[in-house]
């Protein structure tokens, strides 16, 4: 079974549903460390560095595999603190990109 991290994010249909609780629960397992499940809607994540400078990077880094993806998560930055927020609109929820990008993210 391929990695998240080395899987690409997909397109989706028309109509498709958000992931269910069990299949979000699978998901997160394959994840490196741990992301907050919103009202099984999102996955949040709070990254701390030493300073502003490398917290900007990091979220340039983000930045650049969102646009690769076509998948772009809701940032927020605190100075020395970044917060990622990953959701699918489309779908009304989480999907499979949702974890696709929090792996690459982890993987920084």
């Amino acid at each position: 079974m391929m990695e998240l991290k080395e899987r690409n994010c997909v397109p989706l249909s028309e109509g498709t549903a958000a992931m269910k609780k069990e299949e979000i629960e699978r998901y997160k397992k394959q994840l490196l460390t741990e992301w907050l499940v919103i009202k099984a809607e999102k996955l949040k994540k709070k990254f701390l560095f030493e300073n502003y400078k490398r917290a900007m990077a990091f979220v340039q880094e983000v930045a650049l595999i969102a646009e690769k993806e076509n998948h772009h998560p809701d940032i927020c930055i605190y100075y020395t603190t970044v917060e990622i927020e990953l959701t699918t609109h489309d779908a009304g929820g989480l999907s499979i990109n949702d974890f696709i990008i929090a792996a690459k993210i982890e993987d920084l």
